[in-house]
């Protein structure tokens, strides 16, 4: 997703506001030039004053609410309102003026980087629609999508955006799910299909009937996840946060000390230490670490955001870049969840028919994939009249009876013959006994391989997989991946076990994440050091419990999430360690007299400026 950005007016009024500064600056410098009364000299000098307050009347302004309103001593406004206030008292005037305007240089550069970086977010945030067509009684009406309720149809017409989400009830397009995934390919729907709020139809007319409200749709569900982001901190911000609370007082009296103690000593005149202290104090300023650490996080899960990758905080984007271990699901995440049934056992005294019968009235309210296949390979109208008491085994399977029988339909604990977890084998029994057992396959993604090999290019050592599925399936799928390894038949409370042995086998230093499809495994998202939600579309189980979220099912933006956020730290912690290299450098100089009043310029709006470039890397 390409991000447009242009200036806005205050970003402008800056722009003219430094220009004029600066012409004004060159004109008085000049005309002071050809003036020999030296009288006259100094008191023209004071002219300028002038393109100091066009430069800077605006950081005065907002200097003296800090003090007077709020009572802040060390604000930065603050700061740069003594320090030039001070080179103008000892005649400094161009140097006061000078600091001024790169100051402002500064600021706008990281105005104009927090921009681009929060209209990459922006463009998110346009997923919201601002009506819904809602069809009553043939009469179509324009409403707020708030007031659209479960079972209504809405019309969506060529080019407009999907208001809540639903199923297609009428016609047929094609839809834009770009700023949900990232991904440009439209996606065929039909009748029967379901959209998500946030699309865009692109072609056809559609009905749709909702099966959400507007606050639970999945438009609603991404903006709060976005919204709530700047509130998780990493620890690299907390630290800048706590540092520059100490720093910047400590300066501002190491200041003060250099400008008294030493002339107090007789080590020098008042006016040299008092030029080393305003030095010292422009020096000393850390905008550079406060603006720009932030700013390369909010840039860094803007940009993953742009790929449908969304990151909850700034903590989970750092702690996935720590992540050394990866355990996977299998179904769904590893594999496309789209189950087929393959063989069809009967015992003595059943037929395969009778089997696959039972099996798929006992299946009948369900949406499980493996209910799904079962359904569709029976492949008839099913009765739901036939239907009584039907139970759902957590982990086992399906009880139903079914005209009068009692059907089960699950693992081979459910009908009696061990304590295995379900697998791609569904044991079917009629009565009391086994009648027979329904093989089914899944497929492995195409990206899956592919997937692997790319995570350990981004430094994962070993990648697991954790599924309820046969051992022999897993140990099928991860042969073929190429994976550490694979644990099968595991309920879902067995998956948060084995990720309690990962965590503490792992050690504190290296972190353990999980990715799952997002539709069982919220227990074992949230209990894993970093949760990453796969196929999260419509998944309000996925949004809540993990920590990253990937719009859509391609397991291979498990690792651009990775290069995304290793690429952001990299960025915060060369930001870090320049910053700090060149103000104590520079804090050194000034204070022995070596560094000027330019250098401390440099020091102070010159590194916050190359940090503020380099924390915009972010977001590519």
């Amino acid at each position: 997703m390409t991000v447009k950005y242009s200036l806005n007016k205050k970003q402008k009024k800056t722009i003219y506001k430094i220009a004029i500064a600066i012409v004004l600056t060159i004109v008085i410098f000049f005309v002071l030039r050809s003036i020999d009364d030296v009288i006259l000299h100094a008191i023209l000098d004071w002219l300028y004053l002038i393109p100091y307050f066009v430069a800077g009347g605006d950081v005065c302004r907002k200097a003296f609410r800090s003090l007077y309103i709020h009572g802040q001593f060390f604000d930065e406004n603050l700061l740069m309102v003594i320090a030039t206030g001070g080179a103008f008292g000892l005649g400094e005037m161009v140097e006061g003026v000078a600091v001024m305007v790169f100051y402002q240089i500064g600021e706008l550069f990281q105005s104009i980087a927090i921009g681009k970086s929060r209209q990459s977010i922006s463009n998110l945030m346009d997923i919201m629609p601002e009506y819904a067509n809602l069809l009553v009684d043939g009469e179509v009406s324009k409403v707020d999508p708030d007031e659209v309720e479960i079972g209504n149809e809405i019309l969506i017409y060529p080019g407009e955006r999907i208001p809540l989400d639903g199923v297609v009830v009428e016609g047929s397009s094609s839809i834009n799910t770009s700023a949900l995934t990232g991904e440009s390919l439209p996606r065929d729907v039909s009748s029967g299909d379901e959209v998500l709020s946030g699309c865009i139809n692109m072609n056809g007319l559609i009905t749709i009937k909702t099966t959400k409200e507007f606050e639970e749709s999945t438009a609603t569900k991404i903006l709060e996840l976005v919204e709530s982001s700047a509130m998780n901190k990493a620890k690299s911000e907390n630290f800048i946060t706590r540092f520059a609370r100490v720093y910047t007082p400590a300066v501002c009296f190491a200041a003060i000390a250099l400008a008294v103690i030493p002339p107090l000593l007789s080590l020098g005149s008042w006016e040299t230490w008092g030029i080393r202290a305003l030095t010292f104090l422009v020096i000393s300023c850390p905008c550079a670490l406060v603006i720009s650490i932030p700013l390369s996080f909010f840039a860094g899960i803007g940009s993953a955001s742009s790929k449908g990758i969304l990151v909850k905080g700034s903590n989970y984007l750092e702690n996935l870049s720590k992540v050394k271990y990866m355990v996977m699901d299998k179904t769904g995440t590893l594999t496309k969840g789209v189950f087929k049934v393959q063989e069809i056992f009967a015992e003595s005294g059943y037929t395969k028919e009778e089997v696959l019968e039972m099996a798929a009235y006992a299946e009948i309210g369900s949406n499980h994939p493996i209910g799904l296949s079962i359904k569709e390979a029976y492949g008839k109208p099913l009765d739901l009249a036939k239907v009584k008491e039907i139970e759902d085994v957590p982990g086992k399977g399906i009880k139903a009876r079914v005209n009068d029988r009692l059907i089960m339909a699950g693992n081979m604990s459910m009908v009696g013959l061990s304590e295995q977890s379900l697998g791609t084998t569904v044991y079917v029994n009629i009565d009391g006994n086994l009648a027979g057992k329904i093989v089914i396959a899944d497929e492995i993604k195409e990206e899956a391989k592919e997937a692997v090999v790319q995570m350990k290019k981004q430094g994962i050592k070993k990648v697991f997989m954790l599924t309820g599925d046969s051992k022999e399936a897993a140990l099928k799928v991860k042969d073929e991946l190429g994976l550490d390894g694979a644990l099968s038949n595991l309920l879902p409370q067995d998956k948060v076990d084995r990720m309690e042995d990962f965590i503490e086998a792992a050690g504190e230093k290296e972190l353990v994440a999980f990715v799952g499809d997002g539709i069982n495994d919220a227990p074992v998202l949230a209990r894993s050091d970093v949760g990453i939600a796969m196929g999260a579309l419509g998944q309000d189980a996925a949004i809540e419990a993990a920590d990253v979220v990937l719009m859509d099912d391609n397991p291979k933006k498990i690792a651009l999430a990775m290069q995304i956020s290793k690429k952001t730290i990299r960025i915060v912690k060369e930001n870090i360690v320049f910053a700090l290299l060149v103000k104590f450098a520079c804090l050194l100089l000034g204070a022995i007299g070596i560094a000027n009043m330019w250098m401390a310029i440099f020091a102070d709006v010159g590194v916050m400026i190359i940090a503020v470039i380099n924390a915009t890397r972010a977001m590519r």
